[in-house]
Order: structure tokens, then C-alpha cells, then sequence
């Protein structure tokens, strides 16, 4: 029974990815970055500070940075233009990773379905699937023995 239910999750999880592939269209790389980073469970955090300002801007921008303190790992995304960085840890970043492939998966999954929809291949004059196959296929079906 499991895997039927992880296939259905995956399958409304692919289906939201796509639907939101296509939204995405509107949005700018940086807002729908800082969505993905947002949903794999980055914490926004405003600098308070003039030393935190100096260093959110010397962060390299559009970029995910690795920072260790204290012993600990930190990925750090800068968006000086709002003054904010998002913040996690290692399990939000693995997230991060995921959802930016499956993004990438699912847009080219889509750019894919519209390369096929083109009407001007006219199906219906290529014969059908069965063309000179016979109504079941190369692999026969009823007929002579």
C-alpha cells in the first residue's frame, strides 16, 4: 500500500510543480528563487545593525553562500535590495537544492508537452497508430493461424 501512496504524493507534488512552473513565468529569477528558498524553510532576517548591513552587502549577490560559525553550517542568500538574507541550515538547503530541480524538471517537462502540441502535424493524416499493423498491433491479435 505504500507505494501506491507515495506515487499519488509524487504526482500532486509534480502537478504543483508544473502549475507553479507556469506561474512562475510572471515572476522575476530572484522572487522565484527567494520562493523556493522560503519554502524549503529559510528564515528571513532583517540586519538591525550598520556591521550586519556591511556584511549583507558584501555577500555575493544571487548566490547561496556557505558560512561556518561557531561550528556550525550556515547557507545564506543576500537580497540587499530588501535588506533581508535568508537563512538555514544544511536539511534547508538539501530542500532548496530539491525543489530547484524539480523545478528545472518540470519546466522542461513543459517547454517538452508544447513542442508536441503543435497543430500542424495533423495526426489524423498519418493513419493512426495501428498503419498497416492491423487493428491490435505489429503482435497480431485474432486472424489466421
Amino acid at each position: 500500500m505504500k507505494p501506491i501512496r507515495y506515487i499519488f504524493l509524487f504526482s500532486v507534488a509534480a502537478a504543483g510543480i508544473v502549475l507553479g512552473a507556469g506561474c512562475a513565468t510572471t515572476q522575476t529569477t530572484m522572487q522565484n528563487r527567494e520562493s523556493m528558498l522560503v519554502a524549503s524553510g529559510f528564515k528571513t532576517i532583517t540586519p538591525k545593525t550598520a556591521a550586519q548591513k556591511q556584511k549583507l552587502q558584501n555577500l555575493p549577490p544571487g548566490k547561496v553562500t556557505m558560512i561556518q560559525k561557531a561550528g556550525k553550517t550556515y547557507y545564506i542568500f543576500p537580497d540587499p535590495a530588501h535588506n533581508v538574507a535568508y537563512v538555514g541550515g544544511p536539511r534547508q538547503y538539501r530542500q532548496y537544492q530539491q525543489l530547484r530541480t524539480d523545478n528545472r524538471l518540470a519546466k522542461e517537462s513543459l517547454e517538452t508537452a508544447d513542442v508536441y502540441q503543435d497543430a500542424e502535424m495533423e495526426w489524423s493524416l498519418w493513419g493512426g497508430w495501428d498503419a498497416g499493423a492491423g487493428s491490435f498491433g505489429p503482435m497480431g491479435g485474432p486472424g489466421p493461424y
